[in-house]
């Protein structure tokens, strides 16, 4: 099976499984996507709506945000990861709007990617979910899983992003993203996974990569053990 016909099934498999993914994070407009999106980088979508309501409650526009300092909006997502430096890049971000762009988000990749914290990820997530302009978001695991399926070999999530572009229909892309999302979550974690049971790691990952990614898990926590050790 060639990397298009194990696509072709995926694809079929992941519309059955979800035929109309949400969006994970709680939002109510692209401004509100948008600092969800951010803050979601290295902390978990559940984290993210947790602190978040709080956020909005206080500032829920750029205006209201540009307000506020670096270290008043700190305290509201302090439990997430990479929290000081997310903060200070809300802040900006918030005033950015404000100053260049009359409080409103930009509509193109360019312009979001221009905004301070926004990378390429976070901007065609709000691409996606929020203009509904096709985009593929990659970030980790959608990286791992593409690798672990066989339809990419991208050392990084833009080798990796061009490769499902090339094999999943760009009209399904604002959705295969998400569905691949939620699939990981529900059959193939990045940590004790059983590949045997999974539904399409049992027929997509070759018995090579298998025990290539057990043999790299491995060595990361011996490398991991001796560093502890060593401290």
């Amino acid at each position: 099976m060639n990397r298009q016909e194990k696509a072709d099934k995926i694809s079929q498999l992941l519309e059955d499984l979800y035929p109309d993914p949400p969006i994970p994070l709680d939002h109510s407009d692209g401004f509100t996507l948008l600092i969800a999106v951010l803050l979601s980088a290295q902390t978990t979508d559940l984290r993210v709506n947790k602190v978040t309501p709080d956020l909005f409650a206080a500032a829920d526009t750029p205006e209201k945000m540009a307000d506020l300092s670096a270290a008043e909006i700190l305290e509201f997502i302090r439990t997430c990861g990479l929290a000081p430096t997310k903060a200070k890049n809300i802040a900006k971000l918030s005033k950015t709007l404000v100053d260049d762009y009359d409080g409103e988000i930009p509509t193109t990749m360019a312009g979001l990617e221009s905004l301070p914290g926004v990378g390429h990820k976070t901007a065609s997530v709000v691409m996606a979910q929020w203009f509904d302009v096709p985009a593929f978001p990659v970030d980790t695991h959608i990286h791992r899983l593409g690798k672990r399926w066989g339809l990419t070999k991208g050392k990084n999530v833009v080798q990796t992003e061009a490769d499902l572009k090339r094999v999943f229909d760009e009209s399904t892309w604002n959705d295969r993203h998400l569905q691949i999302i939620y699939f990981g979550r529900e059959y193939c974690p990045s940590r004790n996974h059983k590949f045997d049971e999974c539904p399409i790691c049992n027929w997509a990952m070759s018995k090579a990569a298998q025990e290539r990614e057990v043999a790299e898990k491995l060595k990361k926590k011996e490398e991991k053990a001796k560093k502890k050790k060593k401290n």
